[in-house]
């Protein structure tokens, strides 16, 4: 059989990587024309980006766009030959938005981001730019604060998510929890799972898997009580390590609607305004711990079919440095390791 005949899922850049962590005394926001030049120039053995997925939030792509922005921004994204997929609502304090499981100001201003989004989604794909995706959101509040009450707090934040449920439903969009070890209530695997079914809406919320952030799941950070892996783990022992993953993706592939590939060495990392979560590593990090075609194929494989429950897949790699971000041999190298995973876990249509 030809090499790379798999035409799905679709290969996706995330453009966020050029300003989560930016900022805030540190290094400055890289542009999207940027980002998308960087993303539409990569090029492996004649395969290319398919798309991008995008941060609503200046100075990217304002929350607030009007439909002529939308216009502007569609032409930017379809000059370069490529497609939008899912989009990041800001849900945060910072960026306008509340805590879910805050007081009914907090709540609502998280909704209105949610609402916002939603319309932004459902333009874009009027226009014929945005053929799948969905919109990313999450908690908006730390495991620290979450941890005064703990099954109090989750279920407010179920409550949040489940109007924003109704929200997504107007406008026919889907939501995407992404769980992290930053985020109060998703914090751990067992409290994702928790949460998913409080809100009971698998339709419509789902779980946005990241292979960075999910690996500290099974380590337990924030959640020690949680860990799959034991205390002092030797990372050689495959099989203890696959048993772990096997269990950890069992629970969570049936709700997973969203897969962001991802390299981790097992070490948190925060920047500028952003809490400490997974690290992102470059693909090829000789400290990576993922095999990523191997472990890519547990949320993308279901008794060993493909599911093809996902459209697309996207790369995220927050907070790497500006100087690793603007090399073209970074995003050469990522999209080796997304081509991996498709001819291994995709499909022709």
């Amino acid at each position: 059989m030809a090499a790379h005949v798999n035409t799905f899922p679709k290969l996706h850049n995330a453009m966020w990587p050029g300003v989560v962590g930016k900022g805030e005394g540190g290094e400055p926001p890289i542009g999207l024309e940027t980002m998308l030049d960087l993303t539409a120039a990569a090029e492996v053995v004649g395969v290319k980006f398919d798309g991008v997925d995008l941060f609503l939030c200046d100075p990217h792509v304002s929350i607030d766009s009007t439909d002529a922005d939308l216009e502007r921004l569609a032409e930017r994204v379809r000059s370069r030959n490529l497609k939008i997929g899912s989009l990041v609502a800001p849900v945060w304090g910072g960026t306008g938005g509340g805590s879910a499981m805050g007081d009914v100001e907090e709540q609502g201003r998280f909704l209105t981001q949610v609402t916002k989004a939603c319309k932004i989604g459902k333009k874009l794909r009027e226009m014929g730019i945005r053929p799948y995706g969905l919109i990313r959101i999450d908690s908006a509040v730390d495991p620290a604060s979450w941890a005064a009450d703990p099954e109090g707090n989750q279920k407010k934040i179920a409550a949040t998510f489940s109007k924003a449920c109704d929200i997504a439903d107007l406008y026919e969009e889907r939501l995407a929890a992404e769980g992290e070890i930053c985020w109060g209530g998703m914090h751990s695997w067992k409290r994702m799972v928790q949460l998913l079914e409080l809100v009971n809406r698998p339709q419509t919320l789902g779980f946005q898997a990241d292979m960075a952030h999910t690996l500290l799941y099974l380590l337990g950070y924030n959640a020690p009580e949680d860990a799959l892996l034991p205390e002092g783990f030797a990372w050689d022992n495959e099989e203890v390590f696959l048993a772990a993953y096997e269990k950890l993706t069992s629970v969570l592939r049936s709700w997973t609607n969203d897969l962001h590939i991802a390299q981790n060495d097992a070490t948190v990392k925060g920047a500028g305004s952003h809490d400490k979560t997974g690290r992102h590593c470059l693909p090829d990090d000789p400290n990576g711990k993922l095999d990523i075609p191997r472990l890519a194929g547990y949320w993308l494989r279901s008794n060993g079919q493909v599911t093809r429950r996902m459209r697309h897949i996207c790369w995220d790699g927050c907070m790497f440095s500006n100087e690793t971000l603007m090399k073209p041999q970074t995003w050469n190298a990522i999209l080796s390791a997304m081509l991996a995973v498709r001819d291994a876990h995709g499909w022709q249509e």
